[in-house]
This record gives C-alpha cells, structure tokens and sequence, in this order.
C-alpha cells in the first residue's frame, strides 16, 4: 500500500518548469512565443536567428514599443500580462499571448536575457535569468525594441533534451514556424538566419502571393487562385490551388484564424468538402486560408501553446469556408486557367494513377481526400451549439447545419458551386434537369444497342450554341473537340459518368420510389439501427420505401427507379455498416457501373449527344472520383511540346 503523502505548495521555480512542458515543447516553441511577442508589441521587423537548431541560442529581436526597465522583472514572472486586466477580456482576447506564462517558462529551461529599449524611454534595460532564477540586470545598450536571447534550452533538464530531434529537423521546425506567423501578417518584415548564414529575408508590406513565393515553388504558386467571402461577421480569404496543380504531400493546407496559425478539424473538413469529386486518392491541394471573426465568437485558450481553436458557430464557419474555397477553385474553366502557366497534361500534374483504364471501378471516395490521410484528421467534424438548419438564398452554400452528420458520412451533399456562378445545381431550372435527363436518356438507349465491331468515323461538327467543334474519337476512347484557339480531349466514361452522377443527384431528392411486390427483410445490428435512425430522411428522399419491423429488422417496400432489387440490398447493407464512404459514394459507384468504358467506339449522334450532355453539367473537368474528364491544350502549349518556342 502507498504511503500518504503531505499536501504541500511546489518550489517557484518547479512550477516553471512544468508550466515549460506545456508551453516549450521545442525550439521552434520558443520562437513561436517570442516572435508573437514581438507582433503584439507592434513591431514591424522581427529577426530570428538560430545555431545549432535552437538547441544553443535563440535570438529574437523587434523594433515593438518595448519594455520599462521597472517591468523586466514583472515580464518573466508567471501570470503578470499586460494584455488582459479583468475576467470581463477573456471572452474577446485579441493578442497572441495573454496568461503571462511564456517567459517565465523559458527562462526556467534555459540561460535567458532580455534587452529592452521602451520607445518613449532614453536608454534599454536588461534582465538575466539563469534557470528560473534572476541573476542580474541593469542597463544595456540597444538602438529600439527588444531583444531577447535564450541559451542552453533546456540544459537543467537533461529528461527533455534528449527528445529533441537532429539539427536539420528543429531548424526546419523554426523555419516553419516563422514561415506561418509570417504568412499570417505581411505588414511586418522578418529574417531567420541559420547559423550564420540567411535562410530568407521578408520585406514588410509585401503581397501574400510574393510572400508565399517565397518559400513554395513557381511551379506551385502558378495553380494559387485569391478568393475572400464574407459571410455576415465571418470572412474567409486567401489562396487556394487549382486542382490541376494537386499534389501528393499534404502540409501545403496552412490554416489561420485572426492571425493565428491553427490545426482545426472544422476548417479542413469544410477544406475537403470544397474540393470533394475533384482530386485523387493522395492528393491534396495547396490553401491559405485565413478566417476571420469577431474574438468574442471563437475560444483560443483551448490549447497552451494556442494551437487549437474552439468556433461558437461551427456550422457558420463551415459554411463561409467551404464558400470561400469554392469560390476560387470551381469557376467555370479551371482547367483552361491552368494552361495560362503551362501545358495542364505534363506528368508533374497529374499521377501516373490518371493513366488507369476508367472501365476499373477500385475509385477513390470521391471526397477530395483518401480518409484518414491527413495527420491529425479524424474524418468527423463536431456539432456546433445552437444552430439551425435553414435554406437561404444560397441554397447548400448558405445552409446551416444543426449538426455535421451528412459530412461525417459524406451523405447526401452534391458539390455545390458559389451562387454567382453561371451553372449552380441548386438554383438550376427543372427545364434544365429535364433536358439534361433527356441527353442522359438518349445516350444510353443508344449505347446499349451499340456493337463492339462499330467504329465511327469522325466528321467535323459544331455543337449548337457553343465554339466547341467534335473532330473525331481516338482509340475508341477520347473524344478529340476544338475550342478557339485550344485542342481538347474527352474521356468518354469520366464525362458519361459525370452526366450520370448529376441525374441521379437530381432525381434522388424527388422522393420518387418504386415499390416492391415482396418486401426486402434486412435484420439490423445495433450499430447498424442507430446508423439508420440517423439517415432515415436521407434514404426516403432517395426513393427508400422503409418500415421498421421490431428494434432489429426493417423491411424495405420500396427502392429508387434507378437501382435493381439486388443493388437496393447491397448499397443499403454497405451504407448501414458505414463501408461505403455515404450514401453519396453509392450514387458514384452506380454512375460508374452505369456509364460507357473505354474502348467502346461510338456513332457520332452518340458523341454529340453525350458532349451536350456533359457540357450542361456542372463540374464537367472532373469525373466523380476526381479523375480529369478533359485535357486542353492551347497553341503555345502544343508549341512549347513541339519545341517550336
């Protein structure tokens, strides 16, 4: 049996260090706290400089309005601030910092001096601190602002040092770090020097896509498109990347909120669900995306170290996100802006995946993501408190959610496109969804008394009321069109299952069922009750005829007109055991079974009615799995393969 042991206060300089493990996990802890420091003492250059990976010295000085030498003490003393003065300014916190723990907890871990000049003040102040414990102060020589110096991080705690990474790893980690804060304000300039040597120098006042520029790639920043909504108190703006331009890693999504670097579940689901149906499996875009808020409607003491946020309307934040994103990456022809930069179709753009044969139906989730891939990501995206759901104008886009379960689950949410853009599904005419069944209708019917034998022979033909020209089908597979001055290439199944995808969309939410002679009998596990509780007004609104027959077993009267009896069973059992990816995925999975596979030649009505067809769809560049459904090239392009220029 354990003894009883007093209760008893801990040694000052013991709750430092454990206040340290909160707050200081790294180098690259240290300077995150000191460079925001500096930006709440308004400074307007902040310069960095790092040797052997923080691990020796750290040096941060600013030209802020700096610190009295009668409050060098008070700086490093736990929970002294000068950003908050009664419990009244917690609800709206507007700095970086504010609990007065920072300091105090890095100069308990290491050998600490702050040189401080006030602005108004004829000369600086400095204050030693040698493992928690001040050792000396008096005055100091500096021009303006303040400089604080950290040596030894870490040296009285042997436990945490050796925790640390190698050098090349913390020095990235600080890069980071600055990188972020720096992205975040570009009315300020910083340095980060490395070891003697300049790792980059950032002007103050300098454009967001110069800032960025910086440090990713020309061949990134090229697919970087602005975007800034404002949705009643929230705005979001930044810049996000073209699909086009997707790649394979995913730390190229920085978040931020009122200034703040942040990792939140809410915004990068709402991230995902903007680029759903338009990447591959492993893909991720690049974003900047900085949310805006009134301070007293978002939490940021959630975290020590301040990296996680807490959203008084999650659901309004989703949706202003969501909005933002769409605005930049679903415009009319994002493929053609893509050629702008460059040929669209070269190898660093699209993987090798893009090249398998479409007849294959092993997909990704078609929701912008392959689930689970991105660290830290959970998939679910919590409830938000008090919300109510409502239509606005803006049809999905400006809905708010009582809860997040359809996007949990990837349920029953089409991609919507902003609402000033000339084809949005949700504001679309019933004479436009008609029409568009009809070309659906027709290119079916013909398709199934096609031989394999047929080859069409191509004659030039322009579609009514476009420049788009059909010049002939290559390979049984690609419809080969010209519009002005680009060349273009169709995949048949990505644009047929496009095309499929949006009827169904279109049709689910009819209602329309129809019946069966002999009910379906479908015994429930528990798990698999709760799930169908949960979208019970889903299923009827796709055409599910439903009756619960005890707590464990429902009988199904009725199906959607688009699936046979067998199929109803199978997607039903997938989407109560959550296997499916949503009930969306199951329509994605149907129009990919339904549409035509390469290889399979076509009359030239065929083609002309399934390129009218698929025209009038939205998001017609991509299929539902995010493949390319169009390639283009313009003249410049075709010359710079030709190396003609």
């Amino acid at each position: 049996m354990p003894e009883r042991v007093s209760i008893r206060p801990l040694p000052p300089a013991l709750r430092n260090q454990i206040a340290a493990g909160e707050v200081v996990e790294r180098p690259a802890s240290v300077v995150k706290e000191l460079v925001e420091n500096s930006l709440d003492a308004g400074a307007e250059r902040v310069d960095v400089t790092l040797e052997q990976g923080g691990r020796s010295l750290i040096v941060v000085q600013d030209d802020g309005f700096g610190v009295p030498a009668d409050e060098l003490s008070l700086a490093v003393t736990r929970h002294a601030t000068s950003k908050i003065r009664e419990a009244s300014d917690l609800v709206s916190i507007g700095s970086f910092g504010f609990r007065g723990e920072a300091l105090p907890s890095i100069a308990s871990v290491s050998k600490f001096k702050m040189t401080s000049k006030p602005r108004d003040g004829e000369e600086a102040s400095f204050l030693e601190v040698n493992a928690g414990e001040i050792h000396e102060q008096g005055p100091a020589a500096l021009s303006a602002g303040t400089r604080v110096e950290v040596r030894g991080l870490f040296s009285n705690v042997p436990a945490r040092l050796k925790f640390l990474k190698t050098e090349t790893t913390e020095n990235r980690r600080c890069h980071d770090t600055l990188m972020r804060i720096s992205l975040a304000h570009p009315e300020a300039g910083f340095t980060l020097t490395v070891n003697g040597r300049e790792s980059f120098r950032l002007p103050p006042e300098q454009d967001l896509c110069a800032r960025i520029g910086t440090f990713w790639p020309s061949s990134v920043c090229e697919g970087l498109r602005p975007f800034d909504v404002t949705r009643e108190d929230y705005r979001a703006h930044g810049l996000a990347g073209l699909p086009a331009f997707a790649q394979s890693r995913g730390d190229r999504i920085l978040l931020f909120v009122n200034g703040r670097p942040v990792s939140d579940k809410v915004m990068l689901q709402a991230v995902r669900q903007a680029y759903r149906g338009m990447l591959l499996s492993r893909e991720y875009p690049q974003v900047l995306l900085f949310l805006e808020l009134p301070a007293d409607q978002v939490d940021v003491n959630v975290h020590p170290a301040k990296m996680e946020v807490r959203f008084m309307d999650e659901s309004a934040v989703f949706a202003t996100i969501r909005r933002a994103i769409m605005q930049a990456v679903s415009a009319p022809d994002p493929a053609a802006a893509a050629t702008e930069h460059g040929p669209v179709a070269s190898g660093a753009v699209f993987s090798a995946e893009s090249t398998a044969p479409y007849g294959r139906t092993e997909h990704s989730s078609g929701n912008g993501f392959s689930d689970g891939s991105i660290p830290g990501d959970s998939g679910a995206v919590p409830a938000g408190p008090g919300n109510t759901s409502s239509r606005t104008e803006d049809g999905l886009l400006g809905q708010s959610f009582s809860s997040y379960r359809e996007f949990k689950a990837v349920v029953n949410e089409p991609v919507a496109h902003p609402a000033d853009l000339p084809f949005s599904m949700q504001d679309q005419s019933a004479d436009a969804v008609e029409s568009t069944e009809h070309n659906v209708d027709s290119v079916t019917g013909s398709f199934s008394s096609m031989e394999a034998g047929d080859v069409t022979t191509a004659r030039s033909m322009t579609l009514a009321g476009t420049d788009i020209t059909y010049l002939g089908q290559f390979a049984d597979t690609y419809l080969i069109l010209k519009q002005g001055g680009q060349l273009m290439l169709v995949d048949q199944h990505a644009a047929h299952e496009r095309v499929l995808l949006h009827v169904m969309r279109a049709q689910r939410t009819s209602g329309n069922s129809q019946p069966l002679a002999v009910p379906l009998e479908i015994p429930l596990h528990p798990s698999e009750a709760e799930q169908l509780q949960d979208i019970w007004t889903e299923l009827r609104s796709m055409g599910f005829l439903l009756e619960m027959d005890g707590a464990q077993r429902v009988l199904v009267k009725g199906i959607p007109p688009t699936l046979e009896t067998g199929q109803a069973r199978e997607y039903l059992r997938d989407v109560l055991a959550c296997k499916s990816g949503g009930l969306d995925a199951l329509w994605t999975m149907l129009s990919c079974k339904s549409a035509i596979k390469a290889g399979q030649p076509l009359a030239h009505d065929e083609v002309m009615a399934l390129l009218e067809a698929w025209l009038a769809t939205p998001d017609h560049d991509f299929c539902p799995h995010g493949r390319p459904a169009v390639i283009r090239w313009s003249v410049g392009d075709l010359e710079r393969l030709f190396k003609r220029k």
